[in-house]
Formats: structure tokens, sequence, C-alpha cells
């Protein structure tokens, strides 16, 4: 297994994968090409996947504001989880925000989601019970 940074050409196998996992939320317009294109430009150094047999087996899309990290939609094919390729993709996704001087990480998972709190719960991300998460739609065609 290879772990390499993200590239615009492997959006539809990334793509694939996240419609495989369970617990994920993707969007119409963001987590389309040109959105993801679009956070990759903005992003270059932070987004990277797991290539096993030449397939893409694993995903984390990781970007900053200057100031605070975001991890987004990381996922591992069923066929290759409890193989450490999570906490792999996760390690080598922070260390690149750190290179680019980023001191805290953040990410949102659905409650729903169990699979994906008790990963990042058993790799140190704490629950946070003191914030409220709000959101604004300013295009209603990201659905």
């Amino acid at each position: 297994m290879k772990i390499r940074r993200m590239r615009k050409e492997d959006y539809t196998e990334i793509y694939q994968l996240w419609t495989r996992s369970d617990g994920m939320g993707l969007r119409s317009l963001d987590d389309s090409v040109q959105g993801i294109e679009k956070f990759l430009k903005r992003n270059p150094n932070t987004n990277f996947i797991a290539v096993a047999h030449q397939k893409i087996v694993g995903v984390i899309l990781c970007g900053h504001d200057g100031r605070r990290g975001y991890i987004y939609h990381t996922a591992v094919d069923r066929s290759y989880r409890r193989q450490g390729i999570g906490k792999q993709l996760v390690s080598v996704g922070i260390d690149a925000l750190k290179k680019e001087g980023i001191n805290k990480v953040a990410l949102v998972v659905f409650s729903t989601n169990q699979a994906g709190n008790e990963f990042w719960q058993s790799i140190g991300f704490d629950q946070r019970e003191d914030l409220i998460y709000r959101n604004l739609t300013i295009n209603e065609k990201n659905n």
C-alpha cells in the first residue's frame, strides 16, 4: 500500500469510494469534480489517497484557512479496513498541516455515523460538548 497526494485525476475513483461509504455526506456542488478541483487548488499539499493493487482504497480530504485545519471526507474501502490505513492517512494529513503552520485541526462527523465516531475517538479526537455547529446554505443548488 502506498500513500500519495491526491490529484484531480483521482476524482472519479475517490467519488465512488465516498458513495460506497456509510455515513458520508456529499454535496452536489462542493463535492463535484469542479468543487474538489477548487479545494485541491487551494490546498494542494494536504490531501492524500492510499493505493493498493492499483486501486484507491483510502482518502483524506484535508485543508486549512491559514489558522485552523479541517478534515473532510475521510474513507477507507470496507475490504481494507482495520489495517491502519485510516490512521496512516490522518497522520500524513496532520503532518502536512503542521508543515503549513497549522496548530489545531477539527472535523465534523454525523452523530449517526457510529463507525466514524468510534474511529475518530480511537485516534484521539475529542468530542466537543461546548459547541453548537451551525450552517447556512448560500447556494440552494448545493444539495
